[in-house]
């Protein structure tokens, strides 16, 4: 099932990516392609601002993953949330035990996931942000059917 949509703004795409939230499940594992500056990050900030998470977001890239604690409906959650930029092998990618973080049964966000497209079958959902002239972004989104 594939759904597209066109942001004109960082605000409304925030506001896609809070939608998008609404519609996850413990365990999702959720792919974010695009190219650099194409809005993965403030998409994932819409994500992070519907778990009620705390922290302030940054883009993972130098510490390749950031973990979050938030809510949902009252219930803690974690999400885990990766950067595969600056992951140069599939074995420096095991080393940092991303195949645990994805079985883990909490949520994963992976920026840059289609570095790696051996982990493909494992993504619920896929994620691509492109731009569409000046400050607008399409987004796709596409989900597995199970």
């Amino acid at each position: 099932m594939t759904e597209e949509f066109l942001s004109f703004s960082a605000e409304e795409t925030s506001r896609y990516a809070r939608l998008f939230a609404a519609t996850l499940q413990p365990g999702d594992m959720v792919s974010l392609c695009g190219k650099l500056g194409a809005g993965k990050t403030e998409f994932m900030r819409g994500i992070t601002e519907f778990f009620n998470c705390d922290d302030q977001l940054s883009s993972p890239t130098f510490p390749l993953m950031n973990i979050y604690e938030g809510s949902l409906d009252g219930e803690p959650v974690t999400l885990h949330h990766f950067d595969l930029y600056r992951i140069n092998s599939l074995q420096e990618l095991e080393g940092i035990g991303f195949d645990e973080y994805l079985s883990s049964g909490d949520f994963s966000f992976v920026e840059w996931a289609d570095r790696f497209p051996e982990y493909t079958p494992r993504y619920t959902v896929t994620v691509t942000l492109a731009y569409a002239g000046g400050d607008s972004r399409s987004i796709t989104i596409e989900r597995k059917i199970s």
